[in-house]
């Protein structure tokens, strides 16, 4: 019985090349369509947004948080796919005594190289899957950007606000488009508009999710820190660790252009 080990080095039992597989994790589930396996995929999320045709026909259980185990348990997976972050713990502590639960662990554009590659191997895509890093590797070396000094606030939510801080996913794309982070606390800190003010960003970046930041919300951060730019960004490049990451560095590119210019 060939033997897998996840990002939490668990090992991971499957008697064979999985052929019903359930993935709980957007960014994930895009990448395994990428691949091929159209027929695999069972059961995805509501989040699991792309690509769009395969939403609308995929079984939905649940969201990312609030998974239905009930309709997992009725399609019998022989493999799922989930993320430390992501998911619920309890939850999938549950499903993991029913099912081989395989657990991605990223905060960085190597980790999620590393998931690419191991999900390859776990569905027998190794060669598509080294050709995808490639290919990812070779666009992340093109991405030859600095914009010296420059901190930034990336907001993932309102009401309250909250930012993404050090030790996330997000922070190393930040640092990839040569931006610092302009909060040190770890994790996704609270934070109040005193606390905005006092770290004085350079550069005020909105997310499309989360929460959906829109046109309307930048005079509400402006009127806390009159001399911020603020842009709306697409979240799924900053916080998306699969192909997605195929167009990240254009993306990014093109951003710090625009913000070069605005300074």
């Amino acid at each position: 019985m060939p033997i897998y080990s996840d990002q939490f080095n668990r090992e991971i039992n499957l008697p064979s090349v999985p052929k019903r597989i359930i993935s709980v994790v957007p960014s994930q589930t895009e990448l395994l369509f990428y691949l091929g396996l159209n027929e695999e995929v069972i059961g995805i999320t509501k989040f699991c947004i792309h690509p769009a045709d395969k939403f609308k026909s995929a079984t939905k259980i649940g969201g990312t948080k609030q998974l239905d185990i009930a309709k997992i348990k009725s399609l019998n997976p022989d493999l799922i796919i989930a993320n430390k972050e992501e998911n619920e713990r309890s939850q999938l502590e549950e499903l993991m005594e029913h099912f081989p639960v395989w657990i991605s662990d990223i905060y960085n554009l190597e980790g999620a190289l590393e998931m690419i590659e191991r999900v390859g191997e776990l569905v027998d895509r190794k060669k598509e899957t080294a050709a995808l890093n490639n290919s990812i590797n070779q666009n992340f070396t093109k991405l030859n950007l600095a914009i010296s000094g420059m901190r930034a606030a990336y907001f993932i939510w309102r009401k309250p606000y909250m930012v993404a801080g050090k030790n996330t996913f997000i922070d190393s794309m930040l640092q990839k488009c040569g931006l610092i982070n302009a909060f040190e606390m770890e994790r996704y800190p609270e934070v109040d508009a005193l606390l905005l003010s006092d770290a004085n960003p350079d550069v005020i970046l909105l997310s499309s999710e989360p929460y959906p930041f829109k046109e309307k919300h930048i005079a509400e951060l402006k009127a806390i820190v009159p001399t911020a730019i603020i842009k709306l960004v697409d979240g799924e490049m900053f916080s998306w660790y699969g192909n997605r990451l195929l167009g990240a560095p254009e993306y990014f590119d093109d951003l710090v252009k625009n913000l070069i210019r605005l300074q």
